[in-house]
């Protein structure tokens, strides 16, 4: 989605509604929510490519993030999900390739980082929302959209001697199947080895009775009966969720920020841009009026609750730093407000975490600050007295590559910690950040956990819950100097170096996908066999040019 010219016509917005959308439609009938692909092939983010045979950009992939979002949080009597197209033969054939060929190596690798999160949006509905998605593969479905069938918890393919699942990218593109798609064939369908890797080698796929028995979808239905197969399926799927068994849900208003060439400001978050230093500055406030104390009045007051208005206001921000902000490499978190007020919110969500909007609001906010962790910027947390980096928040500076806090006697400065610090925040290594710290320390974690007063920088210091603690006299020349120093060092060892240093500990499926998206895509997608003059993504539906490999392996 692009915002109008007269706001800003190179600036991707990630705001929109299914009135609006231009690639899906989203159908509701009982339990069951049918979500269709149907890409308006005029419709991509540029005008340099045609999005043929329901292929994919940012746009299309911005929109399914949307109506994912707006079944959890607005269709609460949704307990299944069917996801098909509704092209003849064809369910979807991947990302568009011109648009892979044509886009910056940041978008690229900022593009698929987006598919993935909307991936693992799919397996973490399903993992905690009580939602269930199948797969009505209708026909040729390739690459990305095979991808998109295997976050779902079950594959339908139609069986009529001609669709097939694929993963051409090896073979027909010189790249690597979206890291996503490799992972999830052997890591979660556990397809053999030896089997995946004749599959991704292979440009035309597989289909019919041979995809059941390799494990990569999981029936064939005759096209006669896919409809009506899938539809009792469904119901079977949705019979077993704890979701109610009616609404009403909640409606996600518009966040209509304030836009200027160098801020954007929602009501809670501020994002405030310095381009001559390449930093940027993220402000997060807390409540600023009174929330609610029972899941009743949370449902009362909708989206404008702040524990969920903040955490949306900023999810935005971080993707807008992500895709229109290539060039600020560092980013600075602040937060302003009251600790109590922060901390009475948590326990209200503690306390009420098994109602079902309560605890779609927590794993929104989860979903949130592992996109801070996804981040490829610095992050520095700058804990000043007016902060209130406590419970929920505090997540922020946990999640900072270093953290600062000011130490003055005359200026009262806490930090404070929740039930939320202690487990429904999880990572994406599945720990807390707070286990993650102290992976060689895990009685600490609890020792931590116990403190029930606001922590002073000298105790916070000593606990290990902040980087330094300088005075008064040392404060701002330190903070100058690290900022100064970060945003002299080279992007690439930097985010390098952050993206191997924040997921410490267990290796998941989620940190393998994005820890090779970060090393693979980085390196493929700048390699002169897939993007050089003779590249296989530039010769990519041209006739008169053949790929051509540097042989060497490296």
């Amino acid at each position: 989605m692009r915002l109008p010219a007269a706001e800003k016509s190179n600036v991707i917005s990630f705001e929109t509604h299914p009135h609006q959308y231009r690639h899906w439609q989203l159908r509701f009938e009982g339990h069951v929510a049918t979500l269709s692909m149907d890409v308006d092939e005029d419709a991509g983010l540029s005008g340099d490519y045609t999005l043929k045979l329901n292929s994919y950009d940012l746009g299309v992939d911005i929109e399914l993030a949307d109506a994912l979002d707006r079944i959890r949080f607005e269709h609460p009597e949704v307990h299944a999900v069917l996801i098909t197209s509704l092209k003849e033969r064809v369910f979807c054939s991947g990302a568009n390739i011109y648009m892979l060929a044509a886009a910056s190596h940041e978008l690229k690798v900022n593009f698929c980082k987006f598919t993935n999160e909307t991936r693992l949006a799919i397996e973490d509905a399903s993992a905690n929302s009580g939602l269930k998605f199948l797969a009505v593969v209708n026909g040729v479905c390739a690459g990305g959209g095979y991808e998109l069938a295997l976050a779902c918890d079950e594959i339908f393919l139609v069986d009529d001697g001609n669709s097939t699942v694929s993963l051409p990218e090896v073979a027909l593109l010189g790249v690597l199947p979206g890291t996503g798609g490799l992972t999830r064939l052997v890591g979660k369908r556990k397809v053999r080895r030896d089997r995946a890797d004749v599959f991704t080698t292979i440009a035309q796929g597989m289909k019919g009775r041979q995809s059941v028995e390799w494990g990569l979808v999981d029936q064939v239905v005759l096209k006669s009966r896919l409809s009506d197969t899938a539809s009792r399926r469904a119901e079977q799927l949705a019979g077993r969720s704890d979701r109610p068994p009616s609404g009403p849900g909640i409606s996600l208003g518009p966040l209509n920020p304030k836009i200027t060439a160098d801020e954007i400001a929602f009501r809670h978050v501020t994002l405030t841009i310095d381009r001559q230093q390449r930093l940027a500055h993220l402000t997060v406030h807390g409540p600023d009026s009174p929330q609610p104390d029972s899941a009743e009045r949370f449902l009362q007051a909708g989206s404008d609750c702040w524990a969920l208005r903040a955490f949306r206001e900023l999810d935005r921000a971080l993707l807008h730093m992500r895709l229109n902000e290539p060039e600020i490499g560092t980013l600075i978190l602040h937060t302003a407000g009251d600790s109590a007020s922060v901390l009475a919110v948590d326990a209200v969500l503690e306390a009420n975490r098994n109602h079902w909007l309560v605890r779609e609001i927590i794993h929104y906010i989860k979903r949130t600050l592992k996109r801070l962790d996804n981040t490829a910027r610095s992050i520095f947390a700058l804990i000043e007295p007016g902060s209130c980096f406590a419970g929920t928040l505090l997540e922020l500076a946990l999640a900072a590559d270093r953290s600062y806090m000011l130490d003055d006697p005359e200026q009262p400065n806490s930090v404070a910690l929740s039930p939320m610090n202690a487990g429904p925040l999880l990572m994406g290594n599945g720990l807390t950040r707070l286990a993650t710290r102290f992976l060689d320390e895990p009685d600490r974690v609890q020792q931590i956990l116990e403190q029930s007063s606001p922590i002073p920088p000298a105790d916070a210091l000593e606990l290990g819950l902040v980087t330094f603690a300088p005075d008064e006299l040392d404060w701002e020349d330190d903070v100058r100097f690290a900022i100064e120093q970060r945003v002299a060092l080279s992007p690439d060892a930097l985010t390098g170096m952050e993206a191997n240093l924040r997921f410490a500990g267990p290796e998941t499926l989620e940190t393998k996908i994005f820890g090779r998206l970060s090393a693979w895509q980085n390196w493929v997608f700048q390699r002169p066999n897939a993007v050089g003059e003779t590249g296989a993504l530039k010769a990519y539906g041209n006739a008169d040019v053949q790929p051509g490999f540097d042989w060497k392996r490296t």
